[in-house]
């Protein structure tokens, strides 16, 4: 069963968090589910809150900086954003290029749903 990450990133963002399903803006290939916390838009993602597929959170999840690769779409293979160090936070965070995806906010049984966990 999903559960949001609670920690101080989240609550510094008012504790309040959304699942996203991610897509490719040209394409509309998945890219992947992300726990985004609190309001605004979405400029980055930062990698400790890639949910799945367990593929992605494994390429980003741990790595230094050097480490990091650009996201690009699978399936049209579009660079979607490339590897930053949010310098405030000192978090490793993939900056999105302004209309390269598309995000919806999904429930968590729509993600269980989506990903065959419920």
């Amino acid at each position: 069963m999903f559960k949001f990450k609670k920690d101080k990133y989240s609550s510094s963002r008012g504790g309040r968090s959304a699942l996203l399903d991610i897509s490719c803006q040209h394409c509309g290939n998945h890219i992947c589910f992300y726990q985004k916390d609190g309001p605004g838009e979405l400029k980055r993602m930062y990698c400790d809150r890639i949910v799945a597929p367990e593929e992605l959170v494994q390429r980003y999840k741990g790595k230094n900086y050097s480490e990091l690769a650009p996201l690009n779409c699978e399936n049209c293979k579009r660079q979607l954003a490339v590897p930053m160090i949010y310098e405030k936070e000192k978090r490793n965070a993939l900056r999105l290029f302004v209309g390269a995806v598309n995000k919806q906010k999904i429930t968590i049984k729509e993600y269980e749903k989506m990903t065959n966990q419920g």
